[in-house]
């Protein structure tokens, strides 16, 4: 958890501030526009489910509606966590590596190689064939699951919010992986070697896309902060080896 934590002041770094502001741009415009939408349609939704009940149950429209709001907004918040946090991080991907790779190297003052605006175009189609990959590891998943969610009560919720944390552990832990060519494969066997990190990480993440205002700020935060999990537990096991003399 405290490499989470860690992100909120990392974002406020002198010689990051700049490559926070894209990533951060891209997920308040798809948050606010979603948030929009999705409770304009609760409220007609709902709105739409109550008139169904005769007026002379009066009493059963009004406890329906009050017990609906607060259910409709949790699934919501719940699934919007993943769902648009997956949107938000594909079309801020490239942008979102580059802020690992500053991030890294401002916690090793070590430089990864090639930086700047033509090193982010060519590195797009690898980028986007990472999105790619990490896609279709989560949809086959996020389905079942889904099922699990609306069909069974409580448990369907619970492991759905494991799914979301073990997904954005995947999702935000990748930057800092991709940008020294670690396969996605690999990637996940390395983070399941640190199961309990990776986990309490991705549920920090989950918990806090849930938050209205806080949730603005995940991704860039989720980036500095799993960067400095790559730091401190896997950069050392894909460092090049000195040569023999």
């Amino acid at each position: 958890m405290s490499y989470f934590m860690s992100g909120f002041s990392l974002i406020q770094t002198k010689g990051l501030k700049r490559f926070v502001l894209v990533p951060l741009f891209i997920n308040l415009i798809l948050f606010v526009t979603a948030f929009y939408f999705l409770f304009g349609e609760i409220g007609s939704s709902i709105a739409w489910l109550v008139n169904l009940i005769p007026d002379w149950l009066g009493w059963l429209k009004e406890g329906l509606a009050f017990l609906l709001w607060p259910i409709a907004v949790l699934s919501i918040l719940l699934v919007f966590a993943l769902v648009f946090g997956t949107l938000a991080n594909w079309i801020a991907a490239p942008f979102n590596g580059l802020l690992a790779e500053k991030v890294e190297r401002h916690l090793t003052g070590q430089s990864l190689g090639d930086e700047g605006l033509l090193s982010i175009i060519k590195d797009i189609p690898r980028t986007l064939a990472r999105e790619f990959a990490k896609l279709g590891y989560y949809l086959p998943r996020a389905v079942g699951f889904l099922i699990l969610f609306f069909l069974i009560p409580v448990f369907g919720q619970v492991i759905w919010f494991l799914f979301s944390a073990w997904m954005m552990a995947i999702q935000y832990c990748d930057y800092a992986f991709d940008n020294h060519k670690v396969g996605f494969s690999e990637m996940k066997l390395a983070l399941g070697t640190k199961r309990t990190k990776s986990m309490t990480f991705g549920m920090m993440v989950s918990v806090t896309s849930m938050v209205p205002i806080l949730n603005f700020l995940v991704m860039p935060v989720a980036i500095c902060g799993a960067t400095a999990m790559w730091v401190d537990n896997f950069r050392d096991q894909y460092r090049p080896l000195a040569p023999v003399e």
